[in-house]
């Protein structure tokens, strides 16, 4: 199965026999208030707020909502709200992680900490969503926030992480197409031999539960016709579901590019840990941070 939009998902994910906990690190903050009660309103989490208790009472009250006494955690800091939030998921009273108001980097710290943290030891990767107008269904460009340059091992890992994480939403086989601006493989294009190794690994069963082809330009990745057109035989062409970018830039920039140009609707977070951790923007929206919450809701079933 694939998804075809958000709203799609989210009707799924409100079927499930028993709603998620999120712990929610430096949670008093509104967009990160107002998505964490929509979820809960919409039956697809039940947030569970770590921070500073007298903030985020204050603006609970003004939203008009509450939680029960004992899923508020108080901290006295981000860096203790962000320990603490960890702790609830790793001591199993919560089952995925959302940053609250505070930086990306505390957040991480606390995720990888090798003695308290939710690392596993291998690749965490951004895990995106996108509801594309234009397109036929929801597309994963990755990975546009965690791993900056990746080298060939780290791709594979990147691909893995989002293969099992789809599998787990649902899917049946993604279809991976890895980018570069051709789609012939050119020994002084370092994407294009290193793309060309990826579709090998996956047809040799190193990288299973998907097909994995490339190098693809985004083009032929999203439109069969224009890869008729340039000859390019493929069995993904049209009907990608996963793109995978050449470098953080290149997945960044076609992140932004969806939202800010195309209008897309975004979700993501971060794979590869023990659970979801929701790694939005300090400044985002409630809706992305509600479809965030969606997503990881979703995969951590």
């Amino acid at each position: 199965m694939v998804y075809k939009s958000f709203d799609e998902l989210i009707e799924k994910v409100k079927g499930y026999s028993s709603i998620k906990r999120m712990a929610i690190a430096a949670a008093g903050e509104r967009h990160t208030l107002e998505a964490a009660f929509h979820a809960r309103k919409e039956g697809v989490a039940r947030p569970v707020l770590v921070g500073d208790e007298a903030e985020i009472r204050r603006i609970m009250k003004e939203m008009g909502e509450e939680v029960p006494d004992e899923d508020i955690y108080p901290a006295a800091d981000n860096k203790e709200a962000a320990e603490l939030a960890v702790s609830l998921v790793r001591e199993g009273k919560a089952d995925f992680l959302m940053k609250g108001y505070l930086d990306t980097g505390v957040i991480l710290k606390a995720v990888v900490n090798k003695e308290q943290g939710l690392g596993k030891g291998g690749v965490m990767s951004h895990f995106t969503m996108f509801d594309v107008p234009g397109y036929h269904k929801i597309l994963v460009p990755v990975d546009g926030g965690m791993v900056t340059y990746p080298t060939l091992e780290q791709k594979k890992a990147i691909i893995e992480n989002t293969v099992d994480t789809l599998i787990a939403m649902g899917y049946d086989c993604p279809k991976v197409g890895v980018l570069a601006c051709v789609e012939k493989v050119n020994s002084k294009m370092p994407e294009t031999v290193e793309a060309a190794e990826l579709a090998r690994m996956n047809r040799d069963g190193e990288i299973k539960n998907c097909i994995v082809e490339g190098p693809i330009s985004y083009d032929c990745a999203v439109d069969g016709e224009i890869a008729k057109l340039k000859g390019y035989e493929s069995r993904i062409a049209g009907d990608v579901d996963v793109l995978v970018a050449p470098n953080i830039h290149a997945g960044n920039i076609m992140g932004k590019m969806l939202t800010c140009t195309c209008k897309a609707k975004m979700a993501g977070f971060v794979v590869g840990a023990k659970c979801p951790v929701v790694l939005t923007s300090r400044g985002s929206s409630a809706e992305e941070k509600f479809l965030s919450i969606v997503v990881s809701a979703a995969a951590s079933n």
